[in-house]
């Protein structure tokens, strides 16, 4: 009984961690540009070093319907915290 109660509690522990990955790249529809953004490289990247709740307030998912203001003050600010570019076509892709 005790091995049962051990191997279903790493299960669930580790379960959670297998889905939390997400995709390794998420594409966002933009009237100004699409915008690809590197989630794989986001949560694996040392000089990122990007958290789950550094984008996901409460628990991972969609982050599509945030919308602009909450995408720019977000990742703009991060941008500029680590270093990284901030001007448009860093993250839009330029429409032709």
């Amino acid at each position: 009984m005790k091995k049962t109660v051990v191997a279903l509690f790493a299960l669930v522990a580790f379960a959670g961690t297998a889905f939390a990955a997400g995709p390794d790249s998420i594409v966002l529809a933009n009237k100004k540009g699409d915008i690809t953004f590197p989630h794989k490289k986001h949560q694996t990247d040392e000089k990122i070093g990007a958290k789950c709740n550094k984008c996901h307030e409460k628990a991972p998912g969609k982050i599509a319907t945030k919308g602009m203001k909450w995408g720019h003050d977000l990742c703009k600010a991060c941008h500029t915290e680590k270093g990284a570019k901030t001007s448009c076509d860093t993250c839009h892709a330029t429409k032709k």
